[in-house]
């Protein structure tokens, strides 16, 4: 099989990196915690390991740094479009902890989410909580120094990634964004790397059809997610893997997902739908 090749990997990283850092900003714990993390050697090297696992071995999109990156910063910025509506964070609604504890969550999680493909892509959410377990055990003591509290943080973290593909059902808030958001990284530059690699299926061809992916406020929901699509085949990517993942938690009913073609489309004449939206358990045209 032939090795996949990076495509504009080092941009979209630098670009998750400047939202990363400013939903980190006001956030003093879960600041530490991306040092801690993104800084580790051996936190490196499972990235470099997974990556090489489903990238290499099963000609797949990068489930590396780069997916890890993009996932957080979707993630972080869900999180905040959250604030003020009725969607409050378990960790806070709970009474154990507060926005800050949430955010390191939410990071950690999604930072973490994917490290079990190292061992194989079957059951690698499994293998993802047995992997991080010691991680968190030697990292979190340096940010909490209350046990109860520690332990109720590393379970919120665990929950998270053990329901990352929306099976089993994310439980908390804090899960189903880390689930929603692991989707949210399926932009053209990404499908790119599984499609040089010789993998021609309905997910490559599909995720090249997506050219941007807007989280912003909704009008009538706290999270609005519209995929521009230069071909409707980004339909697939849609229908099929994200919004199986905004259904399957708590967040079903703060999230509109919208897919509409871009100006480009139209003008090419690849422009069979111009947009559909979700509604319930289907779709509808705009």
């Amino acid at each position: 099989m032939k090795k996949p090749t990076t495509y504009k990997n080092s941009d979209l990283e630098a670009h998750a990196l400047e939202i990363i850092e400013h939903h980190l900003s006001h956030r003093p714990m879960t600041r530490k915690m991306w040092r801690l993390l993104k800084d580790s050697p051996e936190v490196q090297a499972y990235w470099k390991m997974a990556n090489y696992v489903t990238g290499t071995k099963l000609g797949m999109n990068d489930h590396g740094r780069t997916h890890a990156y993009v996932a957080t910063a979707s993630a972080l910025t869900m999180l905040d479009l959250l604030i003020g509506s009725s969607f409050c964070p378990d960790i806070i609604s709970g009474g154990f902890g507060d926005n800050d504890d949430a955010a390191l969550i939410v990071m950690t999680a999604m930072l973490c989410h994917d490290l079990g493909n190292t061992i194989h892509r079957e059951e690698h959410a499994d293998f993802g909580v047995m992997i991080t377990m010691p991680l968190l055990e030697r990292l979190l003591p340096e940010i909490y120094d209350d046990p109860a509290k520690l332990i109720a943080i590393r379970s919120f973290i665990l929950s998270a990634m053990y329901s990352h593909h929306g099976t089993p059902r994310p439980l908390t808030i804090e899960a189903a964004l880390v689930c929603i958001a692991d989707s949210t990284d399926m932009t053209k530059g990404r499908g790119r790397v599984a499609f040089d690699s010789g993998s021609i299926t309905i997910h490559s061809v599909s995720a090249l059809s997506i050219e941007k992916v807007d989280i912003r406020k909704g009008d009538t929901k706290p999270i609005s997610l519209v995929i521009h699509m230069s071909n409707p085949a980004g339909i697939f990517q849609v229908q099929e893997i994200l919004a199986p993942k905004v259904r399957a938690g708590p967040l079903f009913d703060a999230v509109d997902v919208v897919a509409v073609t871009t100006e480009e489309a139209h003008a090419a004449g690849n422009a069979i739908v111009t947009g559909i939206r979700m509604q319930g358990s289907k779709f509808v045209p705009l």
